[in-house]
This record gives C-alpha cells, sequence and structure tokens, in this order.
C-alpha cells in the first residue's frame, strides 16, 4: 500500500510482439496490482513507430491505431497519392491546415474519447511538429465558425486535447530522464513519486504498443516498466514502513504518558478494539519491556508498569489472530494423542465463548479448522509464505508442518 499521497498503479500489462494480441484492462488496487514486463535492456534508439502521419493524413489516408490491436487502422478516401514525395519533405502553409482539418475530425468524429486520443498521440511520431498548427487552426475556425455548437466542440476540443497533449509530453519527459539513467531508478523514484502515476503507466503501455512491428523494442519499453514498478513497489513499502513507525510512536508515547496503569491498558484495549493496534505498536512495546527486565538503573515500578502494559498488548493482538490459529496454536502444544483427540473435541463442541485473562474458550467447525490447516500446509509445500495471514507464518516449519499434516488426518477421519 502507499504513502496516502502517492497515486499507485493499480493494474497488470505485458509487452506484447503480435499485431492480434489483445489490449489489457485496468483493474483496482493497493494492493498492488503488479506489472509484468519482459525484454532486453532499453535501446536509445528513436525507432519509427506506427503511427498517424501528416504524409498519410495529405493523400487522403488517416493512420490510427485500434484500441483491440495496437495497429494501424486506415480510413482511407479514395484519393490518388500524387503528392507522397514531396510531401514526406516539407509541408507548406496550406497543406499543414490540410493536415490540422483532417486530424480535426479524427479527434471529433473517428476517435472522440480521450482514451483514443492518448493512444493517437502516443502512436505519433510527427505530433511534435503538428502540435502549434493543430492548436492555432483550432482557435481559428472556432473564431471563424458561425455555427455557436461547433464553435463550442472546436474550443473544447482544443482546450482537452492539450489537456491530454500535456499529460503525454510529462510521461515522455519522464520516459526520456529514465532511459539515459537507468541505474539510477530509485533515486528518480525518490525525487518524482508523485509522477509515477496510473496513467504514465497506461502511457508506457501504449508506447510498448506502438513497437509491434518492433519486437526488440517493444520488449525493452517492457523491460523500463518493470524496472520502474520494482522501484515503486520498494520505495512504497519503505515509505510504509516509516511511516508505520512513526504512528506507532506517537501511540507508544501517548500510553506511556497516561496518568495511571490502567488508563494506559484501556487505550491499549480501545485501540485493540478499533482493530489499531498494529504489530509494530506491540513491537515497540515489547523492546521497551525486555530492555527495561534487563536494566540495573530502572525501578521496579516502572519494570512493572511496563510489564502489565506488555502482558495487555500481546493479549489483545492474540485476541486479533483468527480463531482457528489460536486453537490450532493451543493443540500443537499438546504431544499426547489422546489429550489431542480431547482438544479437538473440546473445540468442535458449540457453546459460549469466553475470552479470558488467562484462558479463553472458543470453539470452530471441523470444514473450517481443516480448511486452515490445508491452507498452511499447502502453502509450506508450494513455497506461498506470502499468501498467509502473518499470524500462521510461524507455523511455517518442517516440524510444526508434520504435526499439522497428523491433526488434519485426525480432522478427516474422526470428524469429517
Amino acid at each position: 500500500m502507499a504513502a496516502s499521497s502517492h497515486l499507485v498503479p493499480f493494474s497488470m500489462f505485458t509487452s506484447q510482439s503480435s499485431p492480434s494480441s489483445s489490449s489489457t484492462c485496468f483493474s483496482t488496487p493497493r494492493a498492488v496490482a503488479a506489472f509484468q514486463f519482459r525484454g532486453p535492456q532499453p535501446s536509445l534508439n528513436n525507432r519509427r513507430r506506427q503511427c498517424f502521419s501528416c504524409l498519410a493524413v495529405v493523400s487522403g489516408s488517416t493512420i490510427v491505431p485500434d484500441d483491440s490491436t495496437k495497429e494501424r487502422v486506415a480510413t482511407k478516401r479514395e484519393v490518388p497519392d500524387t503528392e507522397e514525395p514531396d510531401a514526406s519533405e516539407s509541408l507548406d502553409g496550406h497543406k499543414m491546415i490540410r493536415v490540422c482539418d483532417k486530424l480535426i475530425d479524427v479527434f471529433m468524429v473517428d476517435k472522440p474519447t480521450p482514451t483514443d486520443w492518448r493512444r493517437l498521440l502516443a502512436f505519433s511520431k510527427e505530433w511534435d511538429n503538428i502540435r502549434p498548427h493543430f492548436y492555432k487552426r483550432c482557435q481559428d475556425r472556432a473564431d471563424t465558425e458561425s455555427d455557436s455548437g461547433m464553435k463550442h466542440k472546436l474550443l473544447r476540443l482544443r482546450r482537452k486535447l492539450k489537456e491530454i497533449d500535456d499529460d503525454v509530453v510529462r510521461h515522455n519527459e519522464l520516459l526520456h530522464v529514465i532511459r539515459n539513467a537507468p541505474s539510477e531508478m530509485s533515486e528518480i523514484v525518490s525525487r518524482r513519486r508523485k509522477d509515477f502515476t496510473k496513467e504514465f503507466f497506461v502511457h508506457l503501455h501504449t508506447v510498448a504498443e506502438s513497437y509491434y512491428d518492433d519486437p526488440a523494442e517493444q520488449d525493452a519499453i517492457a523491460k523500463i516498466g518493470n524496472m520502474c514498478l520494482a522501484a515503486v513497489q520498494t520505495y512504497d513499502t519503505a515509505t510504509e514502513s516509516i511511516e508505520a513507525l512513526n504512528a506507532a510512536e506517537l501511540k507508544f508515547q501517548d500510553i506511556i504518558n497516561s496518568p495511571s496503569l490502567a488508563v494506559a491498558c484501556r487505550k491499549i484495549d480501545s485501540l485493540a478494539e478499533k482493530n489499531q493496534l498494529d504489530s509494530a505498536l506491540v513491537l515497540m512495546i515489547t523492546k521497551a519491556w525486555s530492555a527495561a527486565k534487563d536494566s540495573n538503573m530502572m525501578k521496579d515500578e516502572v519494570k512493572d508498569i511496563l510489564y502489565h502494559l506488555y502482558m495487555t498488548s500481546r493479549g489483545n493482538l492474540q485476541r486479533l489472530m483468527p480463531k482457528e490459529i489460536r486453537i490450532l496454536k493451543y493443540v500443537l502444544t499438546i504431544n499426547d494423542p489422546e489429550e489431542r483427540l480431547e482438544a479437538l473435541r473440546d473445540a468442535f463442541t458449540p457453546g459460549e465463548e469466553l475470552e479470558g485473562k488467562d484462558v479463553d474458550c472458543l470453539y470452530t467447525t471441523p470444514v473450517e479448522l481443516h480448511t486452515w490447516i490445508k491452507t498452511v500446509v499447502d502453502a509450506y509445500h508450494f513455497s506461498r509464505e506470502g499468501t498467509l495471514l502473518k499470524e500462521a507464518r510461524d507455523l511455517m516449519n518442517p516440524r510444526m508442518i508434520q504435526k499439522l499434516e497428523e491433526i488434519k488426518k485426525i480432522v478427516e477421519d474422526k470428524f469429517m
């Protein structure tokens, strides 16, 4: 999860080298979605992309990328291409006006959505040259337009496209910085984390798509995306850890500054009830108690206070643990087979659940307990520790797994 001020990428996309591949949609979350890229070290060559061009527009064909295929889709009119050789070298004022008028039609009719516009600009290799003329042409046509509806559409197109164009320019600038200094990725992320938005990664995906006929360059862009994602995730994790420690320290200071031990314990209980008694705070209290009990410089009264705070926080943290994990941990402490079987019978006997200071009375169903055992055992065998709740990860050692498999068999044979 990212600092609250961070915009975190929410989806996965993969570089694709085939024109028939389908484009990937974005889905939510912090989670984080992971992006998957592949490919060799990025090349700095500015290879030609498939895109709409001045030449195509002047000759009567408007080349635009399609959402589903990442390739050229031509909207052709039957006009002879007699001007191709000269038009590719230079465009005079009249030709540029024709280009801009054609593009206005494309943006307003053929490809009218902001998503289309982003793709068109990302695919284009000539937009940098067209840009100033295009916005001027939109304004000129709006100034001379007698139809108020069309005037509004032209001004809106100019304004909205400029906003998207500015975004694309910013994304391209960031991509340029990364490609020039890939070894400084961590520093770039720390300086410009706010620029690594969902829109940036969508743009990166689109740029990769634009090289559909150049797999090497497409994979190079894809690898940049992988590097970006890894650096962003590392930065966010570190930031979250720092913020968690800062928040835990504030809570700890508030508890320590309580007027009495009873008030301090009530504060811990209150945090637990609100699900705000996190592991960072408990670790802080544990370290304080550990340092105090071995110190000759602290009064016994202080040690007693820290001990009570430690026990209160520990008890509350345990109560936040799923009850099936708590039952499992208790059953695992029993070595005698008969006592273990009896403990399981008690756990599966419905009754009033009580959570006391020293003893908890909990019950569950054989199916629920079996599900948790299977989850832990499967995670161990398939090396998926990261999929478990952190409270269950201390069960992930060979000796415990062997015992869990024994309990699993007992549950299957005796209770299911």
